[in-house]
């Protein structure tokens, strides 16, 4: 992996000059800790370090106007009593004689950093970046925000490297209402947008902040304030703020760092992993800087830590979520085949009973803020237990092949378990008494081995086809000997479950073969393989996904079996979206008789790279559909994971 860190110390210079309690919280220390941080851990030594520069004033003449970029050439000159009278013409805003440099560096950043992804100097990166700019309108800077940043990289991509489908993807906790008006009418561009609202009492108080806006003219559907595979984007920019995360003073939520790494690693599975992250808000120090090391990490590839904590999702995100799929129903066939829950009324999709936003400085902000800086020490503890495994994947197979491409950093495992331990293994199953079968099963114990001690993250593993079923049933055994307490079994192709697997919560088996779709128990289901693309990223997305979030298991299986069926892109993509759940702790079990292609595919994406594109978009067909409806509906008593509306 090749990320790209763009940044320039410059960038400090800007800051408060007179009192304002509004507007200190922006200060230069975001990036000095953030990137400090980085250093320690050395994940910059592990970049690729780009100075930004300033963007030229014709470039940001692509979002703003000449008039507003001219009064913010002239505030180099002004005095403080000046600047202070002319931030004042704006909401939560200040200005600095630094800041016009500041703000051309920070959009020149971006700029940089799509050059570099789109040319291939780098397959992603993040701008460490100051002031921000999603707030920032065509002729307004508003909320700390000068130029739009985000929104100029997308332009540029759109103009020099002729991009026809960009994906936006803002997670700061305030919706980013300067981006949605720039391309609220530009249906190449997909503004994909989730913020704290509280039915419009939150900042910035603003009607078009709601899931009701969905663009206007022909970008309506391409903003989405709260499905994406219908757009199949080529590029991916992250508006990334951190003001959502434990601690911060302005969010006042609960989101801990290492969400993000999970919102980054999914988000890489689109436009072959070019993804462009950009610095947005984020005000609580240790929060922000741990949250961008956590994003740069799964740039990186580096495994994610597992999320903690039940999940179960909140009633208002269930609200939020079922008020979003009515209103973009009509505009995305995927709604409307899995068809979309009805607006809420008033009666149950009201603020009454909510907490409003606690007043900065008041005695109730004193105290959760105290609580937020406890729980986050105590979450950071546990976050730093998990070390990095010193080995990310390792190829195990009994015969090397001279096709067989893998990604240099990726092991070629020689090792096998003692004979004494695969032999008492072998026993269980007269297929596992040739010595091929004997072999192979060796090499799996050596790597699953590993993979539960911490020495390896991930791990790919040949078996012979009259031997598949009996070596998944022994890595089923001995993961759970070994004392993994939640083992997830994902069985592609002819693999039966092993008849004598207790139903007791510990292992979560699903199948993927045929034409049947049953839920035999919570822990115990069978789809069908899907035939299209839209079909196939429907289960993932809609099925394997949210029951693998819900499961927290310590350890993924995926074997592919006889007569899989899956082509080496499906495959891969669902390696990658399983490593999220799972902290990457995924030991994949292949047919021998695999293509080197498929074994090369699988190792780039266990060691973190972007899968490869599923090829044209082909919608789910109605059998499709339906089976994923009927499973969804048996499973989602029992996994809360699957709920897309709030109970009535």
């Amino acid at each position: 992996m090749r990320t790209a860190l763009v940044y320039h110390e410059d960038m400090t210079a800007a800051r408060l000059l007179w009192e304002d309690s509004e507007c200190e919280i922006e200060c230069p220390e975001r990036l000095t800790t953030a990137m400090g941080l980085l250093q320690q851990r050395g994940l910059e030594q592990r970049c690729l370090r780009l100075a930004a520069r300033e963007a030229s004033e014709a470039e940001l003449g692509l979002v703003h106007s000449p008039e507003y970029v001219a009064l913010l050439r002239g505030t180099q000159s002004l005095g403080t009593g000046e600047l202070q009278a002319l931030s004042g013409q704006y909401d939560a805003v200040y200005f600095h004689p630094s800041t016009f440099h500041c703000a051309r560096l920070a959009a020149g950043a971006g700029l940089q950093l799509v050059d570099a992804v789109l040319t291939g100097a780098a397959h992603n990166g993040l701008a460490l970046v100051r002031p921000p700019g999603h707030h920032s309108q065509r002729a307004a800077a508003n909320g700390f925000c000068v130029f739009n940043n985000v929104a100029i990289a997308a332009k540029h991509a759109q103009q020099k490297h002729g991009l026809q489908r960009i994906l936006i993807v803002d997670w700061d906790v305030h919706h980013g209402q300067g981006i949605q008006y720039i391309f609220e009418d530009d249906p190449s561009v997909l503004y994909f947008s989730w913020h704290r609202y509280e039915h419009g009492r939150f900042w910035p108080y603003l009607p078009e902040s709601d899931a009701v806006a969905v663009g206007q003219g022909p970008g309506r559907g391409f903003t989405v304030n709260l499905p994406w595979n219908q757009f199949d984007p080529e590029l991916v920019l992250i508006a990334a703020g951190f003001d959502s995360a434990i601690g911060d003073p302005e969010g006042q939520m609960q989101a801990t760092p290492e969400c993000f790494a999970h919102l980054t690693q999914l988000l890489q599975v689109l436009a072959s992993g070019r993804v462009c992250a950009m610095l947005e808000g984020g005000y609580n120090l240790e929060s922000l800087s741990e949250s961008v090391c956590m994003t740069v990490q799964a740039l990186l590839g580096d495994p994610t830590p597992p999320l903690s904590g039940p999940m179960v999702p909140h009633r208002s995100a269930l609200e939020s979520i079922q008020s979003v799929r009515a209103a973009q129903a009509p505009h995305w066939t995927s709604l409307q085949q899995q068809g979309s829950a009805p607006i809420l009324s008033p009666s149950t999709h009201s603020p009454e009973g909510r907490p409003s936003p606690l007043l900065s400085g008041g005695p109730e902000f004193k105290v959760a803020a105290a609580q937020a800086t406890a729980a986050l020490s105590a979450l950071l503890a546990q976050l730093h237990l998990r070390p990095t495994p010193p080995v990310r994947t390792a190829v195990a197979l009994t015969a090397l092949d001279t096709a067989l491409v893998l990604p240099p950093d990726v092991l070629h495992q020689e090792g096998s378990a003692p004979k004494e331990e695969v032999q008492a293994w072998a026993r269980l199953h007269e297929a596992l008494a040739k010595d091929e079968a004997g072999s192979a099963l060796g090499k799996v114990l050596y790597l699953l081995d590993r993979i539960l001690d911490g020495q390896l993250s991930s791990g790919i593993a040949a078996t012979p086809a009259p031997a598949a079923a009996a070596t998944l049933d022994v890595a089923i055994r001995c993961s759970l000997s070994q004392g993994a307490q939640r083992l997830l079994c994902v069985a592609v192709g002819q693999l039966d479950r092993p008849s004598d697997l207790a139903d007791d919560g510990r292992t979560l088996w699903l199948n993927i073969r045929g034409k049947e779709a049953v839920a035999l128990s919570m822990f115990h289901v069978s789809m069908p393989r899907p035939e299209t693309t839209g079909g196939f990223l429907n289960f993932l997305l809609a099925l394997v996904l949210p029951l693998a979030y819900g499961f927290q298991p310590d350890l993924v299986l995926l074997a592919l079996g006889p007569a899989h069926g899956l082509r080496d892109p499906q495959a891969s993509l669902l390696a990658a979206l399983l490593r999220a759940p799972v902290g990457c702790q995924v030991l994949a079990l292949v047919d021998e008789e695999s293509t080197p292609q498929l074994v090369g595919v699988l190792a780039q994406v266990l060691h973190g790279e972007a899968p490869p594109s599923l090829g044209p978009f082909c919608m789910a067909s109605p059998e499709e559909t339906q089976a994923l409806m009927h499973l969804r509906r048996q499973l989602e008593p029992q996994w809360k994971m699957l709920q897309v509306a709030a109970p009535a």
